[in-house]
């Protein structure tokens, strides 16, 4: 007959358990983006939505590139302050927006392709709120200048950040990986030899 094993069935589970004791919770990731996120839109409402005192307010600009270039024929002064302004308001968004949608584990081109729409419609509604305060103008070109800033920023450091983070975040429960793996393995075990047999015992006639 052929042994067993301690199991009784000739098969050996195992228990592969992956310990993520030194790594980062994905929560908390979230969460910390979350105030970042929280604390840079009210330093971008109380800087581009509070009422200013001027003796002339422009026209809103509804044509695009209309307002770049006049920065532009200013001087490159006047330009690194406007169009750099503009591009770097809202850019924080690039990174902090997949953060806090927890999409460390997912494909970048669908990240990126919803970063920037975020970026966009948060720049719309900038522009929305600013249209109803007083002296403020719309600008279809500020609008432009922060979502095209939302979405260098993403292009640049998201990339170097998400490798980053990835090493020491917990991937989350549906990553398609198991916290625990069980992998069950058939031992072949050698034949114990061959099985006695009782001797024939002839009969007398």
């Amino acid at each position: 007959m052929r042994g067993t094993g301690a199991t009784g069935s000739g098969v050996l589970p195992r228990v592969h358990r992956h310990d993520h004791s030194g790594g980062v919770s994905a929560s908390r990731v979230r969460a910390a983006a979350s105030l970042l996120l929280g604390v840079h839109l009210l330093v971008v409402g109380w800087l581009m939505l509070r009422p200013r005192s001027v003796a002339w307010v422009a026209p809103a600009n509804l044509r695009p590139f209309t307002t770049i270039r006049a920065d532009l024929a200013a001087g490159p002064q006047a330009a690194l302050e406007a169009i750099g302004g503009g591009l770097l308001l809202l850019a924080p968004l690039g990174v902090l927006l997949p953060l806090v949608a927890g999409r460390l584990h997912r494909p970048l081109p669908g990240t990126a392709a919803r970063t920037v729409l975020g970026g966009v419609l948060a720049s719309l509604a900038l522009a929305v709120v600013r249209s109803g305060v007083p002296e403020l103008i719309v600008d279809v070109d500020a609008v432009m200048l922060n979502a095209a800033g939302v979405a260098l920023a993403h292009v640049l450091f998201y990339p170097l950040l998400r490798a980053r983070l990835r090493r020491v975040v917990e991937p989350p429960p549906h990553a398609g990986r198991r916290t625990e793996e069980i992998r069950v393995e058939l031992r072949e075990e050698a034949p114990q030899g061959r099985t006695p047999r009782a001797p024939r015992v002839g009969i007398a006639p």
